[in-house]
Formats: C-alpha cells, structure tokens, sequence
C-alpha cells in the first residue's frame, strides 16, 4: 500500500487535470510539445531526483512495530519507495523512472513523453493524455515542488486525508 502511495504521487506528478483521449472516430491522442524552450522552461532541462515527501498530518508507515508518526514520510518510505527520477530533456522530451537505481526494487516504472511549463503549470504528455500540475521552485531553482491532498492509510489501516507536498531537487 505505501508503494502505491507512493507510485500516485511521482509518477503523475499529483496530477491536477488530466485529460483523456476520445473522438467519435475513434482515439485522438494530443500533438506532443514541440517547439524552443523559454527561458523559464530551460531552468527545468536536466535530471531531478525525488528528495522530500511530507504530509500536514502526522503519519506511521512503518510495520516496526513501534508507534512513530511523523509528517515526513520521505524518511518512511524504503530506498526502492524513494527511488524516482524526472529528467527533463532540451527536446520537450521527458522520461519518469521509479525503482531502477535502488538494489534488488521489485516494482520499476520507465514513462516518457513531452513536456511543457506555462505559467508555473508543468504540463506532460504520456500515453494518450496531458496531465497538468502546478509547480513552484525554490529560490535559486535547484528544486520544485508540487502539493496534492491525498488519502493516506496508516500501518494499521487507519485512513484520513492529508496534504502532501513532493520536492524534488536538480543533480548537479
């Protein structure tokens, strides 16, 4: 269950729209993003590595049999849960990994597609559909982060909702 907690919020990005694929004709996926970047957009080229998950409410993830709770459930997670990977590339070209560079991860998940950045709005495109979310950087731009209020279930199956914000930091 924490995995796909987890899978939800990077590999969509928390998506905040997405919009499907249909036509009386049968499927009409979106054009993918073409173009040059902006100079807003370049600030985004390069690979950024998922660094932070933290929740508004206090949370226990972890089957150790101790009552742990706590707003940051980055540090809950296990290297596998914590393993995920956006590289954005100068071609509108992007590619989402989670589990690949961590040891013996059982659950992997590659996706590319294209990308644009609006107004603060990373908008992708991936398997017949656009997903739009709202990002914010940090000052100097070395991350991003984005917000989505989630169902969170506890270790003992307790389930409440939560603000959670993801961050994830550009490799140098």
């Amino acid at each position: 269950m924490k995995s796909r907690f987890l899978s939800i919020g990077t590999v969509f990005l928390a998506c905040v729209s997405l919009i499907s694929c249909n036509s009386d004709d049968g499927i009409e996926c979106p054009e993918d993003f073409t173009g040059a970047l902006t100079s807003v957009e370049e600030q985004l080229v390069g690979e950024w590595i998922l660094s932070s998950i933290v929740a508004t409410e206090e949370v226990d993830l972890t089957d150790d049999d101790v009552e742990n709770p706590s707003t940051d459930l980055f540090g809950q997670y296990s290297d596998c849960q914590r393993d995920a990977v956006y590289t954005f590339g100068e071609n509108r070209s992007y590619v989402y990994e989670q589990g690949q560079y961590a040891e013996d991860c059982e659950y992997k998940v590659e996706t590319t597609g294209t990308w644009e950045l609006v107004s603060q709005n990373l908008q992708l495109t991936a398997s017949c559909s656009i997903q739009s979310t709202a990002i914010e950087f940090n000052g100097d731009a070395t991350e991003f982060s984005f917000s989505q209020n989630y169902n969170v279930t506890d270790v003992n199956g307790r389930t409440f909702r939560s603000d959670v914000v993801f961050t994830y930091t550009l490799v140098p």
